[in-house]
């Protein structure tokens, strides 16, 4: 390689990473307490960067308790992806909103994030003054029925502890708990002493109105203790002494549903509700027997997925429906839960035209404002075209005859008097023909329905959606009567074609059987069949007759 295609090369690698470099920064949380401190996570992509962020512009508003550097590489697909995170400890000076400015790796900056600081009056207790002590408080002192209450527990430590430390889980008879997240662990100073904290945070949903406890929280320990000067070895600490400390018990005032909220609609207590629509594809032009997904998502603030009802389906003449499963799905904030539920349905046309689809509604319970609210969809309008490929041949418009004037009566009279001689005419031939030895018949020009049938029936036995789908349009195709008006007619190949349509249109997708579907075409009565399977002698004689 000559020293010109190298150095090509180098700065096309060079550009590469320009464009997939990136320098971002996040915190573990963004509301805080005074006093305690947050951990700023900065992340870099650009493996040719070298050096660290540069700390002074924290300097102002902030005291940087430690960093920490983190490289790793992840393989995927063939791939290396290298990373570099730094983890900073802040200690914020100042009370309110405090802004982490942007921080410079190289070339690269970070973009700016908001803190939130609230001051806090320190107590000066006797349990902030113990080496180890629990702290439980809930966000509210009440809430509605089945609606969602944060607690969080905290224990301070200003010693150290060994790795055995627990938290006993929180039971409640009358409420569902989810704990929101894995315990999360930082900083505080309280009266001039450093300490650390152990927060761990959970979402209570009481089942029943009245009064409920929350009971207090255990949390057990070994300290570390230090050996004295005089006794130190190359062991520099000595096993310490178990502690159990508790939080104290909280009450939680629960209110019963309000009684101006809808009785036959579900009980949703939720800080903020959201619905939205989505199609795939977009059903601007869509035609007769097309399949469209719609996708009907709501996500609640405060409320666990679970708790979500189904959304209302799309039951309209013309439009047939394959419902598929559920996706729902939760999210934490520093709110709590954010749940979300996802209601999918393939809707298939089954005629031309203007198809009216009603409004969504979801009625809840605003428990930030307290007070009925209304969350909808509006109703929007399909337009069906024809599917020129769907489209089957009219039937020819009969023929209107009048009755001639007296004028012209013998004209009618001769052609009527033609019309009979050429009939027993061509009656005398066929009846002649009849008397004749057998011929054989001219080939047909397509296949038989004979034929047409056993390819049916072995796409059917195969399982093959597709395979069967093509089948049956030949084969009815062959039929005095369209495939529609045989399955009105015959409930049993309608139930047959619904499970045929549902594995080609569901989005989903299921295991489809087609015995259904075979079974069903067998047993259509013979006069709605142009021509029965045993009837046909344009297929040859068995070889072996029985």
């Amino acid at each position: 390689m000559s020293r010109r295609t190298t150095l090509l090369f180098l700065l096309a690698l060079s550009a590469g990473h320009a464009q997939a470099a990136s320098l971002t920064a996040s915190v573990d949380r963004s509301r805080l307490n005074s006093g305690e401190t947050v951990e700023l996570t900065v992340e870099s992509s650009d493996v040719t960067q070298f050096g660290k962020p540069d700390l002074s512009p924290l300097d102002a508003q902030f005291e940087v308790s430690g960093t920490r550097q983190i490289n790793q590489l992840t393989t995927l697909g063939g791939d290396n992806h290298a990373t570099t995170r730094w983890i900073i400890t802040l200690l914020p000076k100042e009370n309110g909103t405090v802004l982490i400015p942007p921080l410079q790796v190289g070339e690269y900056k970070t973009q700016p994030i908001s803190l939130q600081v609230v001051e806090t009056a320190s107590q000066n207790t006797a349990a902030e003054l113990a080496p180890v002590f629990v702290e439980a408080n809930l966000d509210q002192t009440s809430v509605y029925v089945q609606a969602q209450a944060l607690l969080t527990v905290r224990v301070y430590h200003s010693v150290s502890l060994y790795d055995d430390s627990s938290l006993t889980p929180l039971q409640i008879a009358d409420a569902r708990v989810e704990q929101l997240g894995e315990s999360r662990t930082y900083e505080k100073v309280i009266n001039s002493i450093r300490h650390g904290v152990i927060e761990t945070r959970y979402a209570i949903y009481p089942q029943h109105s009245g009064t409920l406890a929350i009971p207090a929280q255990t949390f057990s320990a070994t300290l570390v203790e230090s050996r004295p000067p005089q006794e130190n070895t190359l062991q520099g600490t000595k096993p310490g002494k178990l502690i159990h400390v508790s939080s104290a018990e909280l009450p939680l005032v629960v209110k019963p549903k309000p009684a101006l909220y809808p009785a036959d609609t579900p009980w949703l207590p939720a800080r903020s509700l959201i619905l939205s629509e989505s199609w795939n594809p977009e059903p601007e032009h869509v035609q007769v027997g097309d399949s469209l997904t719609r996708s009907l998502t709501v996500k609640a603030e405060g409320l666990s997925s679970a708790q979500l009802p189904a959304l209302p389906s799309t039951e309209i003449n013309g439009l047939r429906r394959y419902p598929d499963q559920p996706v729902l799905g939760n999210q934490t904030s520093d709110r709590g839960l954010i749940g979300s539920r996802e209601d999918r349905e393939a809707l298939v046309p089954t005629r031309a035209g203007a198809l009216e689809l009603p409004a969504v509604e979801v009625v809840w319970w605003n428990t930030h404002e307290d007070h009925l609210e209304r969350t909808s969809l509006p109703a929007r309008t399909l337009q069906v075209a024809i599917n020129p490929s769907l489209v089957v041949d009219a039937p020819a418009t009969p023929t209107v005859i009048t009755a001639p004037d007296d004028n012209h009566l013998w004209l009618w009279q001769l052609s009527t008097l033609l019309l009979a001689c050429t009939t027993l005419l061509g009656f005398g031939l066929w009846w002649r023909a009849r008397r004749q030895p057998a011929v054989l018949r001219a080939a047909q020009t397509g296949p038989s329905p004979r034929t047409l049938l056993d390819d049916l029936k072995r796409a059917t036995q195969a399982n093959d959606p597709q395979a069967t789908r093509q089948a049956l349009d030949a084969w009815a195709r062959q039929q005095p009567e369209t495939l529609a008006d045989m399955a009105a007619r015959f409930v049993p190949l309608s139930d047959a074609l619904d499970g045929l349509n549902g594995a080609l249109y569901s989005e989903g997708g299921h295991y489809w059987l087609g015995e259904d579907l075979w079974r069903a075409v067998k047993a259509i009565p013979v006069a709605e069949r142009e021509l029965d399977p045993a009837a046909d002698t344009t297929s040859l004689p068995p070889l072996y007759p029985k």
